[in-house]
Formats: structure tokens, C-alpha cells, sequence
């Protein structure tokens, strides 16, 4: 081994000029945003609340008693399971070469000590695994409390040290060699302030990228529902207010999107596409996607509440309280969870109309229900059919088996068929016979609804669907050609 592999060991600290005889000196690894790319602390307060609500009343007591406390009290109630955690691979691989050199190798941080021995038991990569609680540790295992633990182990500059943060410099500074990844720019000038030079590991990529992908800005083609009263009633001078409005609903939606996101974590895990969602793969923090969700919730608020009218606002709110029961909730339930995405579509159209004002035609909201309902049940046999390729019977974090698809596809080709028979009564509705210039030649984007609906069944029974139906056929040149075939006859009709 080279002399610069070894290094006098020091019991005290303050004793670093004697140079007992040389031993390999220790890799001591942290856990959060180092070995693990994500947070085990915010992880399990995301999945408690998930899982019981009402414990985010215990949290400001917890808070009050301290960090150590409120990190047990935490850890009594929930632990998350080893297996499902992305583990960075640059670090796994310091930690082999460490180990082929014979060095001892420790997993030592401020999580708590339930946590952290679950973690090195499930690599089997550590000698030893000391967190927040051990015996020995007395404080939260952090910052300056951190390095002083470490300096009574192993002494100073005994240890090489790999970690991620601020609260890792007084470490660094008392390690010999100090190892950083993914470390924010600040972080690094702090450390070299303090004479520190940190050796990067892995290529430190930003989590903006990351987080642009969890708002699904794809999936914002879904709020061009917004727009469709003023297209019924063709309007156009309500198209600023509904455009403002789709906005509001597209931020919202994103906020939700990133709240199922981190509340599904353990499911989307377990799933072989939703595993490379931004959170499940640790390439955005958990703690970063709820401050990003409470900012464009803070925005879309704001936008709704001063510049469009109250209704809105309202309908605004109810979308965001239903979309978060779906969430912590609904989405488990048999059945409910189909409704329940079906409604949300809908919900969108009347958003619409409370944005302009626009009055919206009954007939025209029984047919998106009946329409919407085919697609949600479509979305859902999409899962299914994935799931029975893959060989499993029931779906993680939903209530759906195999059993389930022949009566899913009954129910969405039922309801399509539905749909269509409800868009021709409305096009032979009085009302809207007065207000449509050739109102007969609505009937043609019949045939054009049998057909696309239609091929969306045979496309999901034979796994060509992707997860979201109306997503697919944004990105499908047929389904493409269809949605501009029927909105073409519409506008002849207008005249």
C-alpha cells in the first residue's frame, strides 16, 4: 500500500503529531445525497403523511424536542425499506476500490441509527454503521458534531471523508482527504475558504433538469380542455381569459403531478418505466420537489385570485383539494380512482367556463364524462396489460389485478360507444342546431370518434398504450390526424 494510503493513527484529538505505527486509513461514507442520491428523513416523512395524515399534527412537538428526538420519534413510526432506494454508483465504486485496498470502510450519518444499519445490513459493504441515536453518539451526528465524533475515532486527518453539503466542511477540514458530490457551487467556495480541496466524485449534474421533467410539461396539453367552451361557443373574444386560465391549471397540475410523484415513491419503484421518474431515480431531492410544488401552487394562486373571476378561482381549488385526495387517497380505491380521473378531465371544461363565463351546454358535459371515463378505464388497462406481460398479479400502491382487465375493457369500449351516441343527440339539440351554421355536418366526427376510440382499444389490448391515453395521442401521427379531422368539421359546421 503507498504512503499515501496510510497515516498515523491518533486517539486524541490535538495528538496528530505522534506517529504511532501506520495503519490504512478509514473511508467513512455519509448517506443522504451521497451514498443515497435522495434523503431518507424527508422520504419518510413524505411516506408517513402518505400513509397517515393525521401524524403531521405530532410534527411540531417532534420539532420542539430537538433533532435527535424528532428523528426517533420519526423513525418509530417509519423506515424506509433498503431495497427501494437509488444507491449512487460512483460512490459504491470508491467504496469497492476502498475495500480491495483492505481499508476499513464506514457508514457514519446523521440519519437516524434504525436507518442506517437497515441500509449497510442490506449492501453489505460496511464495517460498521453509526447514525443519529447509536450508543456512542450523544447529539445529532451532524456538522461540527460529525467531525468531532470522527476525530475521536480515528483522529485528525485519520479518515478520508465522502459527503455532499455544507454541513459537511467541518468534516472535510478534519479529514485527510476530502471526497464531494453533487456539491453546490457555494458549498465548494466555502471549503476552499477553509484551505479544503474537494475531490469530485461522479459528474455532479444539476437537479433542474430533473425537476423541469417532474412538472411533465407533456402532460400540460391535457389543460387544452380549458379552451373548449370558447371553442363551443366560438368566442374568440374569451381566449385571453381561458389562455390565462389553462396556464393556472397547467402550474397546478404540475404541483400535483410532483406531490404523486413523491407520495408514490415506493409503487414507482417498483415499476419498471415510473422507476426513472426523477425522484424514484434520486436525480431531484424530495425536499426540492416540494418546495418547487409549493412555489407553482404560490403562483398559480395569486394569478387565478387577481386576475380572473372568482368562479374560477373556486373551481381552481376544488381541482387542487380533489387531485390531492386522488393523491394521498382515491387512487387506491377500486373503481374510484376511474371515476375519479374521469371527473378531473371534466373538471377542466367547467374551469373553462368559469373563466369566460361561457355557459356550457349539458350535453356537452354528459359526453366528456362518458368520454373521459372511457379513457381513464383505458389508462388503467394500459397498467394492467403491462403488469400481466411482466408476470405479476396485482399492481404496487393501486387496487387492481389481472382479474380485472376483461371487465376494464367492457367498461371503456361501453362507454366510448356511449360518448358517441351522446355527441350526435347534442348535435341535434335545438340550441346548438341555432348557433352552428351547417349543424348536420357535426355528425361526421361520429365516425371519426368510433375510429380513434376504437383503435385506442386495440393499440392498449396489445400493449402498444403508453401510461396516459390522451398523452399517446398528442404524440401519435393518427391519433394526430384524427383530432384535426373532427376539429376541421367542426369549424365547416360553423359556418
Amino acid at each position: 500500500m503507498s504512503a499515501e494510503d496510510t497515516q498515523a493513527f491518533v486517539p486524541d484529538y490535538g495528538l496528530q503529531d505522534q506517529r504511532p505505527a501506520p495503519v490504512a486509513i478509514p473511508l467513512i461514507v455519509d448517506l443522504d445525497h451521497t451514498l443515497c442520491r435522495t434523503d431518507t428523513m424527508h422520504e419518510a416523512l413524505i411516506g408517513l403523511f402518505a400513509s397517515s395524515p393525521r401524524a403531521i399534527a405530532s410534527l411540531p412537538s417532534w420539532l420542539a424536542s430537538g433533532k435527535k428526538a424528532f428523528k426517533t420519534a420519526l423513525a418509530d413510526r417509519k423506515i424506509i425499506d433498503p431495497d427501494q432506494l437509488p444507491y449512487d454508483a460512483d460512490v459504491i465504486a470508491l467504496i469497492e476500490t476502498a475495500r480491495a485496498e483492505g481499508r476499513k470502510v464506514a457508514l457514519i450519518s446523521a440519519s437516524e441509527q434504525r436507518q442506517v444499519s437497515a441500509i449497510a445490513s442490506h449492501l453489505g459493504l460496511f464495517d460498521e454503521a453509526v447514525g443519529t441515536g447509536s450508543d456512542d453518539v450523544s447529539d445529532n451526528l451532524s456538522g461540527n458534531a460529525k467531525a468531532d465524533y470522527l476525530v475521536r475515532r480515528f483522529g485528525a486527518k485519520g479518515f478520508d471523508y465522502i459527503g455532499d453539503s455544507a454541513a459537511d466542511v467541518p468534516v472535510w477540514a478534519a479529514a485527510r482527504k476530502a471526497y464531494g458530490i453533487r456539491v453546490a457551487p457555494a458549498t465548494e467556495r466555502q471549503a476552499e475558504a477553509q484551505g479544503i480541496r474537494l475531490q469530485r466524485v461522479g459528474d455532479g449534474q444539476s437537479e433542474l433538469p430533473a425537476l423541469l421533467r417532474a412538472c411533465r410539461p407533456h402532460q400540460w396539453a391535457k389543460n387544452l380542455l380549458v379552451l373548449l367552451p370558447v371553442l363551443t361557443a366560438h368566442d374568440l373574444a374569451h381566449l385571453p381569459a381561458a389562455l390565462l386560465a389553462m396556464v393556472c391549471f397547467s402550474l397546478t397540475a404540475s404541483a400535483i403531478y410532483i406531490i404523486n410523484d413523491l407520495v408514490d415513491l415506493p409503487s414507482d419503484r417498483a415499476h419498471p418505466r415510473k422507476k426513472h421518474r426523477p425522484f424514484a431515480a434520486g436525480d431531484a431531492s424530495a425536499r426540492s420537489g416540494a418546495m418547487l410544488a409549493v412555489g407553482l401552487l404560490t403562483v398559480s394562486g395569486l394569478v387565478a385570485a387577481v386576475l380572473l373571476p372568482a368562479a374560477f378561482f373556486w373551481t381552481l381549488l376544488i381541482y387542487l383539494i380533489a387531485t390531492s385526495a386522488y393523491s394521498f387517497l382515491l387512487k387506491r380505491k377500486m373503481m374510484v380512482d376511474v371515476v375519479a380521473l374521469a371527473s378531473l378531465y371534466t373538471l377542466r371544461i367547467v374551469a373553462g367556463s368559469a373563466a369566460t363565463g361561457i355557459v356550457l351546454s349539458p350535453w356537452l358535459l354528459v359526453f366528456s364524462m362518458f368520454l373521459f371515463f372511457s379513457l381513464a378505464t383505458i389508462k388503467r388497462q394500459a397498467e394492467l396489460e403491462d403488469m400481466v406481460t411482466r408476470g405479476a398479479d396485482k399492481t404496487a400502491g393501486r387496487n387492481m389485478m389481472a382479474g380485472d382487465l376483461p371487465i376494464l375493457q367492457a367498461m371503456s369500449v361501453g362507454a366510448a360507444q356511449a360518448a358517441v351516441l351522446v355527441f350526435a343527440l347534442y348535435s341535434q339539440d335545438p340550441q346548438v342546431q341555432a348557433s352552428f351554421g351547417t349543424p348536420n355536418l357535426l355528425l361526421l366526427i361520429c365516425p371519426v370518434l368510433f375510429f380513434w376510440l376504437g383503435r385506442m382499444q386495440m393499440l392498449t389490448r396489445r400493449g402498444h398504450m403508453s401510461d396516459d391515453p390522451i398523452v399517446f395521442t398528442i404524440k401519435d401521427r393518427v391519433g394526430l390526424i384524427c383530432g384535426a379531422l373532427m376539429l376541421l368539421i367542426f369549424i365547416l359546421a360553423v359556418r
